[in-house]
């Protein structure tokens, strides 16, 4: 590809989110932003960029990729729309509000196999999760036994205002809008999972969807993992503890744009041994700290390449994003009292 000739860009919504794939595809030696969508004009603040408050003109002017940044209940029909007019779509976290809006992009994925579909799992790109990634596929402590996640915000000002926890908009609460990276790296490092259990409550917000969620799970190799997902964890916290069969590594912290999560640093213990060969206490560890965050840049540029190289999408595939939901909507109606409530709690708005 010559300079003269970019791949065309669009990217429709332009919150926070979009305004960063804004970023990225300006920064992108062969990307042209050439339109930028959103129902509220305020928002795409950049001058130079043409600017849709319709979503389907953006969608006619068949643009070569499209970033999806929406709010989740639009994500589906916006996917499905671009696929069919030939656009490679990249679609942000989650795919959508339940299973059946992936299963909805997904099918229009395989009406077009020329075309790439990928989903914003940037969490992947960070450098301490592709640091211990290697770890673990090196076999370097053995196998993985076990993890334990914490994933948790404080909610903020305005929280139960917010769009995120309505669930006609989105589907679910915290666990469909954080805990999911969670649940990702869970997959990422041992695979899908087979057995549920959990407890989802809103114990402190006033809202309709969860600002707690804490589940255990169990795949077909007796590899077990727990997640707690949090809106009222006043101090943020990002945790991923990984116990291997003969040392531990443990992701403390994730660079965002607000820095409320930092520090980032990955920790690597190796077990150590008496003369009998049993595994002494409290492993020395060693230390890296991260101070750039590049995974939206990264994500991007693999998602670019994909499309040069005519290759097949290995990170955020639509297998991936299916997966992720598949395992939310698993933990959602695991706790059989929070769906009850749930439905009957829409019951009760709709009379």
């Amino acid at each position: 590809m010559t300079k003269q000739h970019k791949l065309q860009a669009a990217v429709i919504g332009s919150g926070k989110v979009g305004q960063i794939r804004c970023e990225c595809i300006e920064s992108h030696p062969d990307l042209e932003l050439i339109a930028v969508c959103d129902s509220n004009p305020e928002r795409v603040t950049n001058a130079g960029r043409k600017y849709y408050q319709d979503w389907h003109k953006v969608i006619d002017l068949r643009p070569d990729l499209i970033f999806v940044c929406t709010t989740n209940e639009y994500i589906s029909e916006i996917a499905v729309a671009a696929l069919q007019a030939g656009i490679h779509t990249f679609c942000e976290k989650p795919p959508g509000r339940n299973v059946g809006d992936v299963q909805k992009i997904i099918k229009a994925e395989k009406k077009n196999p020329n075309l790439k579909l990928k989903f914003g799992f940037n969490h992947r790109y960070h450098q301490s999760v592709m640091d211990a990634k290697a770890i673990v596929e090196k076999q370097r402590l053995g196998k993985v036994l076990w993890m334990r996640g914490i994933y948790g915000k404080a909610g903020g000002p305005g929280y139960d205002k917010n769009w995120r926890n309505n669930p006609e908009h989105s589907g679910g609460g915290i666990l469909i809008d954080q805990g999911i990276h969670m649940l990702d790296l869970f997959h990422l490092f041992t695979g899908k999972f087979d057995e549920v259990k959990s407890f989802i409550g809103s114990m402190y917000w006033k809202v309709r969807v969860e600002d707690n969620a804490l589940a255990i799970m169990r795949n077909n190799r007796g590899q077990m993992a727990m997640i707690h997902s949090s809106a009222t964890q006043w101090k943020h916290t990002f945790v991923l503890d990984i116990y291997l069969e003969r040392g531990y590594l443990s992701l403390y912290g994730i660079l965002s744009t607000t820095m409320t999560y930092a520090p980032e640093y990955l920790k690597v213990a190796r077990c150590l041994y008496d003369e009998e060969g049993y595994p002494l206490p409290n492993p020395q560890e060693s230390i890296n700290y991260y101070d750039n965050d590049r995974s939206w840049i990264l994500e991007v540029e693999e998602f670019v390449q994909c499309i040069l190289e005519d290759r097949a999408v290995r990170i955020g595939n639509s297998s991936d994003a299916l997966a992720a939901m598949e395992l939310v909507q698993a933990i959602y109606k695991q706790d059989e009292k929070w769906e009850q409530n749930r439905h009957m709690s829409a019951a009760t708005e709709e009379i």
